[in-house]
């Protein structure tokens, strides 16, 4: 029920601050309507039902953690997830809990990985593994600084900018300390994320965590590294354009700097981590408008899905598109439904209806899948802005 003939125009959002509302534009909803609807989502998924219902368990009376249910752990992605949510929607009580939680329980003040966030934790704050995940990092940073923008900067922990600086500088700078152990989170040379800072896994990355309009506000806001972050937000522009395959428009889970997928029978395919690159391509594009192919991959992999069935399209396929699941996930439908912001509109219609429609996450699986409801929730409705 398109009600108007949108354009592109009110892109890029950092220059025009015209944040547009897509249930309101292409369903027709109020305003009381879509703010109710990501309020229920927030109550539920934050405080809902201990078992069935919520991801946010409180720790005493200041800390607290996002937990993977399926997988009985915390991780850095859930934690950086929920902060965003957090700071998207203004609330700096939770936000603060989770934050002193994740310095707590995942930071590492010493070792090979010291300055970096263990990727996983037991729910009692042991650490799993010593390794951090790059996209963690990426999110701590952007929810850190989006925190100062909106709220100011506090004392010790809560100095949200000197934080995010200080994760800046390891990402970019931990190779320089040649522990045989950890690398940076970017390949100097390619300009890239890497998959993790350790080892074989440094000499190839994860699409899903290339994150050119995050690099965008770094190059505008970082202390320092200005001209590097510039460079990172192009190269992940193009290699964008490299990694998605020329019909289907997917991506696999792990590729190599040149887009070519790892060789990995787990991870060469589009899986569960490749979901989030319908949304990094369209956000980028919403938000700064450089690149016009953007707008073309959206509308091709919103194609693929919609021949595969508006609410039946499988969550798993090759990269030339043979379906490797039956299963048909929630936080997918969320991820088109961001492409569908920027496709076409008759396209990107029917994947914003059918977020709309979709339940909020319930059971098991509800961590990865209410996550990326939530986000999906806050980018179709305008609300998840530049701070």
């Amino acid at each position: 029920m398109i009600t108007s003939s949108p354009t592109h125009t009110s892109f890029p959002y950092y220059q025009t601050k015209a944040y547009r509302d897509y249930f309101q534009e292409y369903l027709g909803k109020s305003e009381e309507e879509v703010a109710y609807k990501i309020n229920k989502a927030w109550q539920q998924l934050f405080y809902g039902d201990d078992s069935t219902e919520r991801i946010y368990y409180p720790v005493g009376t200041d800390m607290v953690y996002i937990l993977d249910v399926g997988n009985g752990d915390v991780r850095t992605e859930g934690m950086s997830y929920g902060m965003m949510i957090a700071v998207q929607l203004n609330h700096k009580e939770e936000f603060d809990r989770l934050w002193k939680w994740t310095k707590t329980y995942m930071y590492q003040s010493e070792g090979p990985f010291r300055g970096y966030f263990a990727w996983h934790c037991t729910p009692e704050g042991q650490k799993l593994a010593s390794n951090p995940a790059s996209d963690g990092e990426e999110w701590f940073v952007m929810a850190l600084l989006f925190a100062a923008n909106r709220w100011g900067n506090g004392e010790g922990i809560f100095n949200y900018r000197e934080e995010a600086q200080q994760i800046l500088n390891t990402m970019l700078h931990k190779s320089k300390e040649d522990n045989g152990i950890a690398t940076s989170m970017f390949d100097a040379e390619s300009k890239q994320v890497v998959f993790v800072p350790s080892g074989r896994y440094a000499t190839f990355t994860n699409p899903s965590y290339h994150l050119p309009f995050y690099y965008e506000l770094w190059a505008r806001w970082a202390a320092q590294d200005n001209d590097f972050w510039h460079k990172a937000a192009q190269t992940s522009r193009s290699f964008f354009h490299k990694a998605a395959h020329p019909q289907t428009g997917l991506m696999p889970d792990y590729a190599n700097f040149d887009g070519s997928p790892v060789s990995d029978p787990e991870h060469e395919n589009f899986r569960f981590d490749a979901w989030r690159t319908l949304a990094n391509v369209a956000v980028d594009y919403a938000w700064f408008g450089v690149d016009p192919w953007q707008i073309e991959q959206s509308n091709r992999v919103l194609d693929f899905l919609t021949s595969h069935g508006i609410h039946t399209f499988p969550n798993q396929y090759t990269l030339d598109g043979i379906p490797l699941s039956s299963e048909h996930s929630t936080g997918l439908v969320a991820m088109a439904a961001v492409a569908g912001m920027i496709a076409n509109p008759q396209k990107g219609e029917p994947f914003i209806e059918a977020l709309w429609n979709a339940d909020i996450p319930t059971g098991k699986w509800r961590y990865y899948d209410g996550m990326l409801y939530l986000l999906a929730l806050l980018h179709v409705s305008g609300s998840f802005r530049i701070y």
